[in-house]
Order: C-alpha cells, then sequence, then structure tokens
C-alpha cells in the first residue's frame, strides 16, 4: 500500500521512538498508580482520562514515528495529516490524561521559574504562537528548509508542541484557580484560532502550482528522505525516481488535499469543542453545572494571586 512495502519495519516502525513512548505510557501509569500516595490531594483517574492519555500517546507515536511519519515525507496530503494529529489531536488527549492533582504538583515546582514567561500562556499570545509559528512553517522556503536539516526539523515539531500544549491549555485547563478564560472567553478563543490557521491553508489551497520542492522536485525528495530512510539520495533517486513511484495524485492536487484535510480536521475538532464548551457554558448560565470543587495547597494559591 502505498509503496510501503518497499521500506523495512525500522523505517516504518521507527522501535527506538516506539520504546521512548512505551516507556512514557508506563510512566504515566506508575505515576498515577504505585506513586499517586505521594501527590497532596490525589485521587483515582477515572478510566476516561486513561484511554485518552494511551490514544493521544498513540496518535502521536503514529505521526512522528510510525508509518504516517514515513508518509508525510513522500506525500504532502500525509505530512498535512501528520502535522494534524501531532497538535490538534495528540496534544488535548495527553493532556486531557493528566488528572489536575498530577497538574498542580507539576506547576507548583514550575511557576517561580517560568512566572517571567507566563504571559505566553495567555489567551491571545498563545494562539498567536501555535497559528503564527504553524503558518511561519508553511512558507515554500521555510518548510523546505526545515525538511531538510534533521536538528532544525526536530526543535521546530519540539516548539510547535509547546505552543500547541500552551494553546489547549486555555480550552482544556483542569484547575480553574489558574484559567484566564471561561465560558464566553473560550468560545471566542475557539473562533480566534479557527480564524488564524485559515490564511496558511487557503495559500496551499489555492496555489496555481506546487509551492513545495521536498515533495516536487526529485533531488530535495530524496534529501529529505534521507533523514528516515536508508540509502544516500542518490540511491533513493535511483530507487524511486522521486516522489511520484508512490502517489497517484498530481503534486498539485497532492497539496491541495493536504490543505484540504488539516482546515477539515481542525475544523471538525474545533467545532467539537465549541459545542463542549457552549453546553457547559449554557448550563452553569443556567444553574445546572455542578460546582468546581479545586483543593490548591495554599502555598500554590499564594503563588496563583501572586504571580505576575
Amino acid at each position: 500500500m502505498l509503496g510501503l512495502s518497499y521500506f523495512s519495519f525500522a523505517e516504518l516502525w521507527s522501535p527506538l521512538f516506539l520504546a521512548v513512548m512505551l516507556l512514557l505510557t508506563a510512566g504515566y501509569f506508575v505515576l498515577i498508580g504505585p506513586l499517586s500516595g505521594r501527590f497532596q490531594g490525589s485521587s483515582r483517574v477515572p478510566l476516561w482520562r486513561r484511554f485518552s492519555f494511551i490514544f493521544g500517546m498513540l496518535a502521536l507515536y503514529l505521526a512522528q514515528g510510525g508509518p504516517l511519519s514515513l508518509l508525510g515525507h513522500i506525500l504532502f496530503s500525509f505530512h498535512m495529516a501528520s502535522m494534524a494529529f501531532s497538535y490538534l489531536v495528540a496534544v488535548p488527549l495527553i493532556m486531557l490524561g493528566i488528572p489536575d492533582w498530577c497538574w498542580r504538583a507539576l506547576l507548583k515546582g514550575l511557576l517561580r521559574p517560568l512566572r517571567r514567561v507566563s504571559f505566553l500562556a495567555q489567551p491571545v499570545v498563545a494562539a498567536l504562537l501555535f497559528n503564527g509559528l504553524f503558518s511561519l512553517y508553511h512558507i515554500p522556503v521555510i518548510h523546505d528548509y526545515v525538511m531538510l536539516h534533521f536538528a532544525v526539523h526536530r526543535l521546530y515539531y519540539a516548539v510547535l508542541f509547546l505552543t500547541s500544549a500552551l494553546m489547549w491549555w486555555n480550552l482544556i485547563n483542569p484547575l480553574p484557580e489558574l484559567r484566564s478564560i471561561n465560558g464566553l472567553g473560550q468560545i471566542g478563543f475557539i473562533f480566534l484560532n479557527m480564524v488564524l490557521l485559515t490564511p496558511a491553508c487557503g495559500l496551499i489551497i489555492f496555489a496555481g502550482e506546487p509551492l513545495y520542492a521536498t515533495y516536487s522536485n526529485p533531488q530535495t525528495w530524496a534529501r529529505a528522505m534521507g533523514y528516515c530512510v536508508s540509502g544516500s539520495p542518490a540511491e533513493l533517486l535511483q530507487a524511486f525516481g522521486g516522489p511520484a513511484f508512490f502517489g497517484w495524485l498530481s503534486p498539485k492536487v497532492d497539496q491541495q488535499v493536504g490543505g484540504i484535510a488539516m482546515k477539515f480536521i481542525q475544523e471538525f475538532i474545533f467545532a467539537s469543542m465549541l459545542a463542549y464548551v457552549f453546553y457547559h457554558w449554557y448550563k452553569k448560565e443556567n444553574g445546572q453545572d455542578d460546582a468546581e470543587v479545586s483543593a490548591p495547597s495554599s502555598e500554590l494559591e499564594e503563588r496563583v494571586l501572586t504571580r505576575v
């Protein structure tokens, strides 16, 4: 399928990355299980949170280490699917899987060092950061440069992951004492994110020609592929000739499909979040929502109240 049979098991499944993800998942279950008693206010983690974390880690692995990652180096449409899974699916699922008492313990230790950069988590700043970096990445000259330089590629993806977490924090933050926005504010924040990503997707969808040499120029494609499969660029060119070997779509159509896929996934996820936020906001406004109970430590409360 899609030429995946031409690649080895290691190239398709990235065993080292898989091992890291499994270790992190195992650490999560040790933390919420045997070690949970060491945390103030700890309680049993609901099953839905556990499954949320598992599915989030699975989405991240498939997007950054599994076949979807490899296909993302071959075809632009799969690249955009990989980006959507990484930052619009995996990040919120992983964050939802972490219970409030874990977040409090983490922030208790990090609040003071991060005080000077706490403004990055403010709604407008977080939305501009993530969507701005995401859009900047898809400017053709920047995208091709990042794809051709492995260290820059990993660093940029790590920064996107962090800024995505800051953006999602404003929507799924489980700590009432640290929420910047609620109700209508969250609804407006969702619309802001939906709007900010539109120009980049529009540029990709309505471009009159292929924008990215990584997916249209065989030599550039072979150089980028060298970071995820064995063989020199010359060997890859001799074996496959270029990305056209694996696709049934032209580079331009493949690019358009990628832009449409990203926008569709984003719209679906944020529309679902919009319905969820509106439902709970409506219930709260009508006095039907259960009161939120928070039990932060007095030290954390003091730090929150005095933070800048």
